[in-house]
């Protein structure tokens, strides 16, 4: 016999959700990395020149392999920007750039939720790793509904991670955005170019937060009830 679960639709619906943000994000990258800036300014460039402004001295400027796997680094101080940020004059990657000073300039004003999501990584590293396998041991330990608890608990974390994630990203972005509306790197006309860009780009922890919401569902739902273990 079959087991039918109706609870996976909700594994699919966040794997659709999560797939249709990165390709929209990826396809309004790619539109506007075709509008090269007026200023003429790399990815690079731009950033030296943010976070300069924004009197930011400790934190170095480096190109990375990849595509869209720019990353700002507390820890160690380094603005981290793909290839197809670093070396490109568009108007896409000044955003991309941006939005990543966005970061350092929050490191530096001490922004209290990127401390809290600094804080939490290692908690939803754990939670992330060792939650389905606790709650399989308490299925398999006769449904210990302790464990099948904990290991609820502990994937709960991850969520946490990503809601706190989401108000870090969107103040970022409109940290780049005010940053870049004073004229010095875009145009007005290609600042609303960018925020479509970064607009795009938020999409993405938000599908990654409601995904993440509903495998939790799901979970909450086969396992969270009481069951008689007689």
């Amino acid at each position: 016999m079959f087991f039918f679960d109706p609870t996976y639709f909700l594994v699919i619906i966040g794997l659709i959700i999560s797939m249709a943000a990165s390709s929209y994000v990826n396809r309004t990258f790619h539109h506007y990395d075709s509008y090269r800036s007026q200023s003429n300014q790399t990815g690079s460039d731009a950033a030296r020149f943010i976070l300069s402004q924004s009197g930011i001295q400790d934190v170095g400027v480096q190109a990375i392999s990849g595509d869209l796997t720019d990353n700002y680094n507390g820890q160690t101080k380094v603005l981290s920007l793909s290839e197809s940020t670093a070396n490109s004059t568009s108007v896409a990657a000044i955003g991309v750039a941006a939005h990543e000073c966005g970061h350092a300039v929050q490191d530096h004003v001490n922004y209290w939720p990127m401390r809290l999501r600094t804080a939490l990584v290692p908690a939803a590293n754990l939670g992330s790793t060792l939650s389905l396998p606790i709650i399989i041991v308490g299925v398999l330990l006769s449904y210990n509904t302790t464990l099948i608890h904990i290991g609820i608990f502990l994937f709960s974390l991850a969520l946490l991670f990503q809601l706190v994630t989401l108000p870090v990203e969107f103040n970022a972005s409109r940290r780049a955005l005010k940053i870049l509306s004073d004229g010095q790197v875009l145009t007005p006309t290609e600042v609303p170019m960018v925020r479509k860009v970064l607009v795009a780009a938020a999409l993405t922890y938000v599908a990654a937060a409601l995904s993440t919401f509903l495998q939790l569902l799901r979970l909450v739902l086969l396992f969270g009830g009481n069951r008689d273990n007689d």
